[in-house]
C-alpha cells in the first residue's frame, strides 16, 4: 500500500504537513501518484493538478478541512461535484465539517484531527529570558493571535471568517480587567487589528515571519491566546497551543470542542465568562503528537 500526496506550494500550514507526513512515513509515501495505490488529496483546492488518468485508475481520499456555507454557489457546487466524481472518500478534521460534507456527498467519511509535532511544539519554563529575547513587557497581560486576517488585495479589509473584529472585542473587555495588556501578533497582513488596537491604546508587538522555534517561545510567553474566528477546519492553533500548554480559549469552530473542555469555548454573548483549562486541553491533545497522530490515518488507508 503506498500513498501519494499531491503538490502543495502554498506556504500554509498544509505544507507542513505533507512534509512531516512524508518525514516519518516513507515506507507508505511515493513521489509519483504512478507508483500510488492511493492518491490523498490533502489540498482539495488543487485537485486538479492530478492528472486524470491517475484519478481514474486510483483509490482517491481528499481532505476537506473546512467548508464555508455561504460561498456555495453554482460554481462551488460545480468545483466540488467535479472534484466529488474522482473522490472514492473523504476525510476531515472535525466534527463540524464532517456534518456539512454529509450534505454534498454520500461518500464515506472520516473524521481524524491533524497531528501536533512535539519536537517543534512543547512547553519552555524560562518565561522571562523568553520575554526579554522578543522585547515583551515582563509585567504584562499578553495576549496572542498567530494568524492572518485580511481579506483580499486590501491589508486594510478584515476577513470576516477569521473574526478580527470579534478578537478586538474581546481585547477591549480585557483590558478593563489588566490595564498592563499587550496583545502578540504575528503572521502577514495584520494591518486591521493593528489598527483597531491602535484605536483603543492597547499595546502591541508584531512578529510578521517567524520560524517554528520562535512560534513556539512566542506561545510560551503569553497568559493567553484567543481564537476568535467564526469558521474554521482546525484552528491549528488550538492544538498547538494546547500542547505547549499555553491558556487557551475559543469559539465553537473547527476541533475547538474535541479538544478544548466547555468552559474554554465561548461565543460573543459569553466570552467573559470563558476560563482556559490548560492540563484538560493538554489531555486532549496529546493523543494526536508525532507519531501516535499517524495511527488513525494508517488505519484509514490500509482499511
Amino acid at each position: 500500500m503506498k500513498i501519494y500526496l499531491n503538490k502543495i506550494k502554498e506556504d500554509w500550514v498544509i505544507d507542513r504537513f505533507k512534509k512531516e507526513w512524508e518525514t516519518y512515513n516513507q515506507d507508505i509515501t511515493v513521489n509519483n501518484p504512478k507508483d500510488a495505490d492511493i492518491i490523498w488529496i490533502i489540498a482539495p483546492w488543487l485537485w486538479k493538478n492530478v492528472r486524470k488518468k491517475h484519478l481514474r485508475s486510483k483509490k482517491v481520499i481528499c481532505t476537506i478541512h473546512h467548508i464555508e456555507e455561504y460561498k456555495m454557489d453554482k460554481n462551488y457546487l460545480n468545483d466540488f461535484n467535479n472534484r466529488d466524481y474522482y473522490v472514492d472518500e473523504y476525510h476531515v478534521i472535525s466534527n463540524k465539517t464532517k456534518l456539512q460534507l454529509e450534505k454534498l456527498t454520500k461518500k464515506k467519511i472520516t473524521k481524524i484531527p491533524f497531528w501536533v509535532n512535539q519536537k517543534i511544539f512543547y512547553t519552555l519554563t524560562e518565561n522571562t529570558v523568553l520575554k526579554e529575547k522578543y522585547g515583551l513587557p515582563q509585567d504584562d497581560y499578553l495576549v496572542g493571535s498567530f494568524q492572518r486576517d485580511s481579506e483580499g488585495s486590501d491589508p486594510m479589509m478584515p476577513k470576516h471568517i477569521k473574526g478580527p473584529d470579534q478578537f478586538i472585542e474581546i481585547v477591549k473587555y480585557l483590558k478593563t480587567i489588566h490595564s498592563d495588556l499587550t496583545v502578540v501578533l504575528t503572521g502577514k497582513r495584520r494591518e486591521y487589528v493593528k489598527n483597531e488596537l491602535s484605536k483603543i491604546n492597547v499595546k502591541f508587538s508584531i512578529f510578521e515571519m517567524v520560524d517554528f522555534d520562535s512560534l513556539n517561545e512566542l506561545y510560551n510567553c503569553l497568559n493567553l491566546y484567543i481564537v476568535a474566528s467564526r469558521i474554521e477546519g482546525g484552528p491549528q492553533a488550538i492544538m498547538e497551543c494546547s500542547i505547549t500548554r499555553t491558556p487557551i480559549i475559543s469559539t465553537d469552530v473547527g476541533v475547538a470542542s474535541e479538544i478544548l473542555p466547555p468552559n474554554s469555548i465561548f461565543d460573543m454573548n459569553s466570552f467573559k465568562k470563558a476560563t482556559p483549562d490548560i492540563e484538560k486541553s493538554y489531555e486532549n491533545a496529546v493523543k494526536f503528537v508525532i507519531p501516535d497522530g499517524f495511527q488513525k490515518y494508517r488505519e484509514m488507508f490500509t482499511r
